[in-house]
């Protein structure tokens, strides 16, 4: 269907993609997995024909189809969303606008003027009809539901709708154009799980082919049939989702280290006789002769695994008491909307807790109460009373960074008594090193801004760790290094993340917010998943015994009715 060959770009900052050869079959869905700056979306903006490769060629049918959706979802808020959806088919769109304008006319039209408007939407009509604007209708009609929108939305304005509903929009405008190959670049950023799942489930449900990029690893894992790894500029493909990708890659470095130094010591026992004899009066001859061979031994590189990447742990801090946070009868509304209603919760010394929720539920309002940035309209929420010290990392950490200041005065301004060394070391742990240090935040991406927010959050040891989004435009590997990193924390966390994989393996309990509630659940991501199910299966059966009663009162109120009615005829 579509096949890259000896792709390779280069921007004046650098070579990004070097030789980058794989392919896409018809049915596949193939994920695009790497660093930041790897060259993921370069590669989608190539096949897209967004930008030129500077060497190597796309092969592909002339007649294909390609639809791409972008990290920026691509909606206009003053429009309905049928008339979002209708902007798909731009020259139907104009005449569908003005056949509504004409019928809108006639209306006030006076008799003098009304004869040549019937005339201009009889031409517009048959316009209309020849472009299949009828079948076109049906169509949008078609896609409202498919994307969760009943008929009355259709009339709401997009911007009534949140960012999750309106990649709804997106994806089912890209969807109206029938593609042969969809391109996804990060489609889960912002969405909260229930969409996220929607998602994984409607495309999973699609037969076109796809590629897509993404650094949330539960997605690629039950959606990839096919990853497709970027690294040094060179792309390696691997048959299967996420979860087979790192197992052959696994075992493809192991193999690869073992003949690395098989080689090594190759070489040094080549280059240490070459040495000896170099001068030799007898042996130069055959000294000279393996020096030429060795210069023409192809080197294996080291593995790819060894590769700089994030590494960090969290300071020790003092041990808190056994009583951590300490949330009692808590009310907190906006409004009409009651986000907590009489909500209760004890965190323990050692409690790695995620909070879930959809977006709006009041999450990141729970992480600002228990800062102290927002009060309850009643009960109470508070540390424990021994010995606790918290640290927050906010959802726009990042983003609240002064951007005029450099990397190293970021970090130096916060301990002005370290010296230049200690705080360039702590920075190298955050993969900032040379001259990337004198870059001004303002020129970091999206990725290295996270990581310097995160390498401020070492500068003072804490004891509750409360992080709202904290795997935000952060890339694999250092999401890896994060849950580490957590992992051997042995003070209290709290987070709020949208990353299935991330909650997974972090947290060892699970708190939901639902029905102003806060519901526990004391075990992993994988415990609450299963309680879930159970929970739902119960309500399903409770809702099958109603509808059984519920059919039986019917039979019995009938029955009894008949035999009155039996009793009165005779």
């Amino acid at each position: 269907m579509l096949r890259l060959e000896h792709i390779s770009k280069i921007y004046p900052t650098g070579e990004v993609l070097k030789d980058i050869n794989w392919e896409v079959k018809p049915g596949e869905r193939v994920g695009l997995v790497g660093v930041n700056g790897a060259g993921k979306s370069t590669q989608l903006k190539i096949i897209a024909g967004e930008t030129e490769p500077t060497t190597g060629e796309i092969i592909r049918p002339s007649s294909l189809h390609i639809a791409y959706l972008t990290q920026e979802f691509e909606v206009d808020p003053t429009r309905t969303v049928r008339e979002e959806f209708w902007t798909v088919f731009t020259e139907a769109n104009q005449v569908h606008q003005a056949l509504h304008h004409i019928q809108h006319q006639m209306q006030t039209a006076d008799p003098d003027t009304l004869d040549p408007l019937i005339h201009k939407l009889d031409r517009l009509q048959r316009q209309f009809e020849a472009l299949d604007g009828y079948g076109l209708e049906a169509r949008i009609e078609k896609i409202l539901p498919e994307m969760g929108f009943d008929s009355e939305d259709g009339d709401r304005l997009v911007s009534a709708f949140s960012g999750g509903w309106q990649m709804r929009m997106s994806l089912g405008k890209i969807l109206l154009q029938a593609p042969d190959l969809l391109l996804l670049d990060e489609p889960t950023n912002h969405l909260d799980l229930e969409t996220i799942e929607w998602l994984e489930t409607y495309l999973k449900g699609l037969t076109t082919p796809m590629v897509i990029v993404s650094h949330d690893r539960a997605f690629l894992d039950r959606l990839c049939t096919k990853i497709v790894e970027t690294e040094r500029g060179i792309s390696t493909t691997y048959l299967g989702n996420y979860s087979a990708y790192l197992q052959q890659k696994a075992e493809l470095q192991t193999a690869q280290l073992s003949a690395y130094e098989q080689q090594q010591k190759a070489i040094e026992k080549q280059q240490a006789y070459i040495d000896r004899f170099r001068a030799s009066a007898t042996r130069s001859t055959q000294a000279k002769s393996r020096e030429k061979q060795l210069e023409k031994v192809e080197r294996i590189e080291a593995p790819t695994g060894s590769l700089r990447t994030l590494k960090f742990h969290f300071p020790e801090a003092p041990r808190s008491g056994r009583e951590v946070i300490i949330v009692k009868d808590l009310v907190k509304t906006y409004g009409d909307q009651i986000l907590f209603l009489g909500a209760n919760l004890l965190l323990e010394r050692g409690d790695r807790i995620a909070i879930l929720g959809p977006n709006g539920a009041g999450k990141s309002t729970l992480l600002h109460l228990l800062m102290g940035m927002e009060s309850p309209d009643d009960g109470s929420i508070q540390l424990g009373a021994h010995n606790v010290i918290p640290g927050y990392f906010e959802q726009n950490q990042a983003e609240a960074l002064d951007l005029s200041k450099t990397v190293l005065e970021t970090i130096h301004d916060e301990v002005p008594d370290w010296k230049n060394e200690e705080v360039r070391t702590l920075l190298g742990r955050f993969l900032f090193s040379g001259d990337t240090v004198f870059k001004t935040v303002a020129a970091l991406s999206g990725g290295e801004k996270a990581r310097l927010a995160l390498a401020k959050m070492l500068l003072r040891p804490v004891n509750l760790l409360i992080l709202d989004e904290p795997t935000n435009h952060l890339d694999i590997p250092a999401k890896e290094m994060l849950e580490e990193a957590l992992q051997n924390y042995d003070g209290s966390v709290v987070i709020v993340s949208h990353d299935r994989y991330f909650i997974g393996q972090v947290a060892n309990k699970i708190v939901e917010i639902r029905d102003g509630e806060l519901k526990v659940y004391p075990g992993d991501y994988a415990y609450y998943l299963e309680k879930l199910a159970q929970e739902k299966a119960q309500v399903r059966q409770a809702q099958l015994a109603a509808e059984k009663v519920a059919k039986e009162a019917a039979k019995r109120a009938k029955q009894q009715t008949q035999k009155k009615q039996a009793k009165a005829k005779s």
